[in-house]
């Protein structure tokens, strides 16, 4: 495949849901140079020199983004040596940053680009005090090369029935630690910084420059604080919160989220949730809905998808399928695409540069054989900063390996009428 820099490349005859509108571009062509989009238009003619892709008449998509995934920290759940994502106890807390473990080629990860996953948010579980987690990163699953885009995206904090036994115990402890990191941060930063007295005549010696707090750049407004719970009043807490210190907020779960609806949109807190979710795993999930999603969608809650417990394994079928349930349970079918494409891209501050087809924008584009929320639906194109990435898996390997034989072998014992 040549380089993005060296050709351009346009896919002609899309049904392009751009996400910039409610409803597809019939007949769209996409021209993508340098990585990047450069038009969008309907029955356009391609450039001379571009490489064209015929959709013939298929469904395209911007790259899917995962809004909360471990991808890159655990790779088997049964080999210690493969999991990545906390820290003991007693580890470096709020500051414990996941970026130092990424496996930039992790079988998760090519798993997860086969699937048509461009981009997605990889966080920490625990940082050893409770009850932050860490910082998280933001990954662009490129084949080759370092996956890490950005770290330090989001502060990610626990509170509630499903923290690690390490924690305060109360969760009103846990919402007193916050505060009160918080609130030292704030004086920590009210406080004139000491660099020499010039009036002596002694020389001023230069202040090392010091990197901003995962607490400074959640006050600043430039990475959002990600609360990992359930209940409806630790939601309430976490809206009150947004208020009080004027901070972004992400919930993460919020099983009970459909009975603050119109306090967490006021608070313009968002959420990352779960549409499988209907059974209460925990008392702090007793109110858990299929319709969680739809419900505060309508509220104007800004919401995207991922499912609980395959944050790493399957990550890119895994929140297609759960959008696809939400739509079944009442959220509209654009609404179910942007909770997987614009919606991750608005809430994690990067939807400058993805989550819509739009000129400017990189160049991940998934062109799918069916309805990109039926779960039996796969990409027949991945295009990722304008490459075309493989989608050669080690579950694709041993299928094409081990199912000749399995059919020859279950031909040869069938009984003959």
């Amino acid at each position: 495949v040549a380089n993005a820099s060296d050709t351009s490349i346009a896919v002609v005859h899309a049904k392009a849901w751009t996400l910039t509108e409610d409803r597809p571009i019939e007949d769209a062509t996409i021209v993508i140079a340098n990585g990047s989009i450069v038009s969008m238009t309907s029955a356009g003619t391609p450039p001379a020199d571009a490489r064209v892709i015929d959709a013939q008449g298929r469904v395209v998509t911007p790259g899917i983004i995962n809004a909360a995934t471990q991808l890159g920290l655990i790779e088997v759940n049964a080999a210690s040596d493969t999991i990545d994502h906390s820290a003991k106890p007693g580890g470096p807390g709020a500051a414990f940053d996941i970026q130092y473990a990424i496996n930039s080629n992790s079988g998760l990860i090519r798993l997860a680009r086969a699937d048509g996953l461009a981009r997605a948010i990889t966080y920490p579980g625990s940082g050893g005090v409770a009850p932050f987690g860490g910082v998280g990163a933001l990954l662009h699953l490129v084949e080759h090369g370092d996956v890490l885009e950005q770290p330090r995206v989001g502060l990610f904090i626990s509170i509630g029935s499903r923290v690690a036994p390490s924690s305060l115990g109360s969760r009103a402890a846990e919402w007193q630690a916050l505060r009160t990191a918080l609130d030292g941060a704030i004086a920590a930063a009210a406080k004139p910084a000491v660099t020499g007295a010039p009036a002596t005549g002694v020389p001023v010696k230069p202040v090392a420059k010091v990197t901003p707090s995962p607490l400074d750049l959640v006050l600043s407004g430039k990475i959002p604080l990600a609360i990992t719970t359930h209940r409806e009043s630790d939601l309430r807490q976490a809206a009150k919160l947004a208020r009080e210190y004027g901070i972004r907020i992400v919930i993460i779960g919020g099983a009970e989220a459909w009975r603050v609806a119109t306090e967490l949109a006021a608070a313009k807190v968002a959420v990352v949730l779960d549409p499988t979710a209907n059974l209460p795993y925990s008392f702090d999930q007793l109110g858990s809905r299929l319709d969680n999603a739809a419900l505060l969608r309508k509220a104007g809650v800004v919401i995207a998808v991922s499912l609980d417990g395959v944050q790493s394994y399957n990550p890119g079928s895994s929140v297609r399928e759960g959008a696809g349930l939400a739509v079944a349970n009442g959220l509209p079918y654009i609404e179910g695409l942007r909770s997987i494409i614009s919606a991750p891209a608005q809430i994690w501050g990067v939807n400058d540069r993805s989550g819509t087809l739009a000129p400017g924008k990189d160049g991940d584009i998934v062109i799918w054989d069916g309805d990109p929320l039926e779960p039996s639906s796969l990409p027949t194109t991945v295009l990722i900063r304008g490459q075309s990435v493989s989608q050669l898996t080690h579950q694709s390997e041993l299928r094409d390996r081990y199912l000749p034989q399995i059919r020859a072998a279950a031909g040869a014992t069938r009984v003959q009428p």
